[in-house]
C-alpha cells in the first residue's frame, strides 16, 4: 500500500493550496448525506457518519454544512437523489483500481469513467475482477515527526492495530475496520494527530511502478479524483515518492 498513501498524503497537502476546496467539501457533503441514508443520522450507532463528520472538521467545514447534509441523508431535507456504485478497472502494469462513486446520474458516469480508464492506459473490469485484491481494513497515516516507531508500535499494537509501516514521511497503520476509532482515538490521547484516518479498500499486495508507467498511473488518479462524482479512488500501485511529487507538483 506504500505508494498509494504517499499519493494521498501528497495530494492532501496540495488540496490545501490549490483552489479545489470547494470540490472537497462538495465530496464531504455527499458521503454525508450517504451514511446517513445507509446507516442513520445518529452518529453514536453511525461509525461512517462519524468517520465523514470528522472528515468534515478537519477540512473546517461549518457546522451548518454538515447538518444540513446530515438532514438531507434523513429525508428531513429535500435534495437530489444519490446513488452509490463502485467500479473496477485496471490501470497501467495491470494496476488494481476501485473507484467509488457518488452520483446523480448512473448511466451518466458509467460511461464517464470508461473513458477516463481508457484515456490513461486502462480499462474498465467486470464487477469481482479487482476487488478481491483489496481488504476492507482502517488506514491510518501519521506523520513521522509525531513520534518515533517504538512510541507508535506500543500505543496502536495496544490498541487493536494490525500493523504499523514506515512509509516515508509517515507512518502508516492499518487496523481491522471495527478498531480504526479506538486506535485513532489512543493516539489522539497521546497528543498524536493523525492525517487521516478512515476505513478503506485496502490493497493486500502491490504492483512496481516506475517511469512512464508510473506517470501515466498518476495522471490516471489524478483524473479520477478530479471528478465530481468520484469519492475515492484506491489503487494497488507502489510508486517512488520523488516520482509522485514530480507528479503532483508538474
Amino acid at each position: 500500500m506504500s505508494g498509494h498513501s504517499k499519493w494521498a498524503t501528497i495530494k492532501h497537502k496540495k488540496a490545501a493550496t490549490d483552489a479545489k476546496r470547494g470540490k472537497v467539501f462538495t465530496k464531504i457533503i455527499r458521503e454525508l448525506t450517504i451514511a446517513t441514508r445507509t446507516g442513520g443520522a445518529d452518529p453514536d450507532t453511525n461509525p461512517r457518519l462519524r468517520t465523514a463528520i470528522l472528515s468534515a472538521k478537519a477540512e473546517n467545514m461549518p457546522n451548518d454544512n454538515i447538518e444540513r447534509a446530515i438532514q438531507r441523508g434523513a429525508g428531513t431535507l429535500e435534495g437530489e437523489t444519490l446513488d452509490e456504485v463502485t467500479f473496477e478497472g485496471y490501470g497501467p502494469g495491470g494496476v488494481g483500481v476501485l473507484v467509488q462513486v457518488v452520483t446523480s446520474n448512473r448511466n451518466r458516469i458509467v460511461s464517464e469513467v470508461r473513458h477516463l480508464f481508457s484515456k490513461n492506459g486502462g480499462n474498465m473490469a467486470e464487477t469481482g475482477a479487482v476487488g478481491w485484491m483489496f481488504e476492507r481494513k482502517g488506514d491510518i497515516l501519521v506523520p513521522k515527526e509525531s513520534a518515533d516507531e517504538d512510541k507508535m508500535m506500543n500505543i496502536v499494537l495496544d490498541a487493536g492495530a494490525d500493523d504499523l509501516s514506515d512509509d516515508g514521511s509517515h507512518w502508516a497503520v492499518v487496523t481491522p475496520p471495527e478498531s480504526m476509532e479506538k486506535v485513532r482515538e489512543a493516539l489522539i490521547a497521546a497528543g498524536i494527530t493523525p492525517s487521516s484516518a478512515e476505513v478503506a479498500w485496502v490493497p493486500k499486495n502491490t504492483v512496481k511502478l516506475t517511469g512512464a508507467q508510473a506517470q501515466q498511473m498518476l495522471r490516471m488518479m489524478e483524473a479520477l479524483e478530479d471528478h465530481d462524482d468520484v469519492q475515492k479512488v484506491y489503487a494497488n500501485f507502489d510508486i517512488d515518492e520523488k516520482e509522485i511529487q514530480a507528479a503532483v507538483a508538474s
